[in-house]
């Protein structure tokens, strides 16, 4: 069993935390929380697919320069390859968990960023 308590923690961006609730060679959930105001940096993975799971907040996903708002109970998936970013653009905390298969980290690919905010 595991807690995010118990989950190894990391820190990303500005003021973003992660566990990892599983963590293995093929397979990787993070449970993620994201303050206000706050974004990760526009990317894309060469060989990682991931799905996006909003448990409580609400997020701007770009996906291929097309944003999409995902609510709390709401998910997307990303295919490999597909730049997209997740923002936090509420005065509210996001909390979101990202499954990876294969996981994400070292597969990453910084991408310009193309807010149009």
């Amino acid at each position: 069993m595991i807690t995010r308590d118990r989950a190894e923690h990391y820190t990303s961006g500005t003021g973003c935390d992660g566990w990892h609730l599983v963590k293995s060679p093929s397979f990787s959930v993070i449970q993620e929380s994201m303050p206000p105001h706050t974004s990760e940096q526009r990317h894309k993975h060469a060989s990682s697919r991931q799905f996006f799971f909003i448990m409580s907040g609400q997020a701007t996903c770009e996906v291929d320069g097309k944003q999409e708002i995902l609510l709390t109970h709401s998910g997307l998936e990303i295919p490999p390859g597909v730049p997209h970013q997740i923002c936090n653009f509420s005065d509210a905390n996001l909390e979101f968990l990202v499954v990876s298969c294969p996981p994400s980290h070292g597969d990453r690919i910084l991408q310009q960023v193309t807010d149009g905010r």
